[in-house]
């Protein structure tokens, strides 16, 4: 007998669950101990990204089945699958950074895949660390079936001496160390109680950031991701997505009624005011890219430029997510950008229910302490600042959160490295100068591959107090924990004959955020005559595999780096099969 609420002759799940002829799928569900009434039922995916690699993925498994009570109280029928993730804060420093960023695109692929071969009518995705969360909203948008994001929460801050710290902390004393101003016996201490909890990383970098903007696009219910990992309130979020993705599938409001081109902007809008992590302006173009909507790195760049940097949140403030959470969390932030007039109010969001609407019923204000107010921002301007010029024709993309003025620009000569390993060497062994442009290429999406982070370099140039006093650029990406004038996403990259190819040691660049520029030195004729010369990209040794695949496939970082055409020119509907 079906739920009069579901009409069940127009969801997916009819093809496995309906008619004499899917009697032999029958039988497998009631060999699992699925009753006759849950076979009729609208069927839930509910999908993490469980796994014993780090923290943030640790109790995903435990969250997934609260969701599993809710999409039961609703009336429907879930079924938990899980799908891959590299954390990158294990992936960091080494090979093992390449597949972080192709990650995100076999999540999406694998979630897509199973929801398309099992019929599944709806998704609740869990996820935890960086890419797993983009992965996870971009398969929802490419889907386009009911859907409910829910994050599986932050770390808590470890304590020391008094203070919180925080993995960046960690990464940041390698460098300290290297410097001889911490002793193996300090570093041992700072390693073991740094990270006390399950959780991704506390502050706002690239997990609380996608987290943030869960929120913002509309995917997830408001405040859902603020708790903590360890705290048990996070399992009424998890029961509440399940039941409201039933009453989207009641509704019949898809993933992409929800994430349009305005909530993407008020994305943007949240990552700018918070001092997000740059990898937002990859991330965001491949959930719009899902959606058919042209909305790219330049696009978020001119969003971030017009928006204020209100929220106090590490690594260029002093909070952390817990914090944010204990001061009314995104709803209070959005409350805020929406006095400026800064905000989408129209958009639908996961409830059901406008933007607007769900704000109307937040009552709590800016403390003025982790959460300022718009009126008296910590800067006029975006944490994340958008750059282009003849180095970067396609854009670059730069972090100033927490960076006084007078450090936004910057002019040196240009120190040339082929790849990450060979710049980290020569800042561990201080074979730079300070005043120096470091540039490290050939670690971008195709040439990298994979598009690897530079935490381990710049953390150490942070340790050896050396981050305002030399600047980095890169085709490659930076961790949202990042500190110093570091710009990423160098488009087009080095594999593509970018000019970043084309530069030399010695070469003088100017890096500008407060005009949003990045240039060399060079005239137009000498850039062309070098790039005559240009032998073509690096070779590495990455010629079978994923990687290879990811290689063959990926775009420039201004598009978010994707690996298929995307929906403009989508003709199959899954939801309509």
């Amino acid at each position: 007998m079906t739920n009069a609420r579901f009409d069940k002759t127009k969801l997916p799940s009819r093809h496995v669950t309906e008619g004499p002829e899917r009697a032999p799928h029958r039988s497998y569900f009631y060999a699992m101990g699925i009753s006759e009434e849950e076979i009729h039922q609208p069927w839930v995916g509910v999908a993490t990204c469980w796994n014993e690699a780090a923290p943030c993925n640790i109790a995903l498994n435990r969250q997934a089945q609260s969701v599993k009570m809710g999409v039961k109280k609703g009336g429907g029928t879930p079924r938990e699958f899980t799908t891959i993730t590299v954390t990158d804060g294990i992936a960091m420093g080494h090979e093992g950074m390449r597949s972080s960023l192709a990650s995100r695109d076999a999540i999406a692929d694998t979630v897509e895949l199973t929801m398309r071969g099992h019929c599944y009518d709806a998704l609740v995705g869990l996820a935890g660390c960086d890419k797993s969360l983009p992965g996870m909203m971009m398969a929802m948008v490419r889907l386009n079936v009911p859907s409910v994001f829910i994050y599986g929460g932050s770390i808590l801050p470890g304590k020391l001496n008094g203070k919180d710290v925080v993995v960046q902390d960690v990464f940041e004393a390698v460098g300290q160390h290297a410097a001889g101003n911490m002793s193996d016996a300090e570093l041992a201490i700072l390693e073991r109680v740094a990270c006390p909890s399950a959780g991704a990383c506390g502050g706002q970098y690239t997990a609380n950031t996608m987290a943030c903007v869960s929120e913002a696009v509309g995917l997830a219910l408001l405040n859902s991701s603020g708790a903590p990992a360890p705290y048990e309130s996070r399992d009424q979020y998890g029961d509440f997505s399940g039941q409201a993705v039933m009453n989207l599938i009641e509704k019949n409001i898809r993933a992409r009624d929800i994430v349009t081109r305005q909530s993407l902007e008020n994305a943007a809008r949240v990552v700018a005011c918070t001092g997000g992590s740059t990898n937002a302006g990859l991330h965001l173009p491949a959930i719009a890219h899902e959606a058919g909507i042209d909305f790219d790195l330049l696009d978020i760049c001119d969003i971030f430029r017009d928006t204020p940097y209100f929220v106090n949140l590490r690594p260029g403030g002093e909070y952390v997510a817990k914090d944010l959470h204990e001061a009314g969390g995104v709803p209070v932030v959005m409350k805020e950008l929406r006095k400026s007039g800064l905000l989408h109010e129209d958009c639908i969001t996961a409830s059901g229910r406008s933007l607007g609407e769900e704000l109307d019923r937040i009552d709590r204000e800016a403390d003025g302490r982790v959460i300022h107010t718009v009126a008296s921002p910590i800067t006029p301007t975006g944490g994340v600042v958008g750059l282009k010029g003849n180095l970067a024709p396609d854009g670059a993309i730069v972090k100033v959160a927490g960076m006084a003025k007078e450090d936004q620009v910057f002019t040196g000569p240009a120190r040339v490295f082929e790849c990450e390993e060979e710049a980290f060497e020569a800042v561990r062994k201080r074979e730079y100068a300070e005043g120096d442009v470091i540039v490290i290429r050939n670690e971008g999406p195709a040439g990298g591959p994979g598009m690897r982070e530079m935490l381990s370099t710049t953390a150490a140039l942070s340790g050896q107090g050396m981050g305002k006093k030399v600047a980095l650029i890169t085709d490659g990406r930076f961790s949202g924990a990042t500190r110093g004038f570091c710009v990423g996403h160098v488009g087009p990259e080095a594999a593509h004959g970018g000019p970043i190819a084309l530069v030399r040691t010695g070469d003088v660049i100017t890096i500008d955020a407060i005009k949003g520029e990045i240039s060399v030195d060079l005239s137009d004729a000498e850039l062309a005559e070098r790039k005559g010369a240009w032998k073509g990209p690096r070779t590495n040794d990455y010629t079978a595999g994923a990687l290879w695949k990811y290689a063959q496939l990926v775009g420039s970082a201004r598009k978010g780096a994707v690996t298929h055409p995307g929906a403009q020119g989508e003709s199959h509907v899954y939801m309509d099969q």
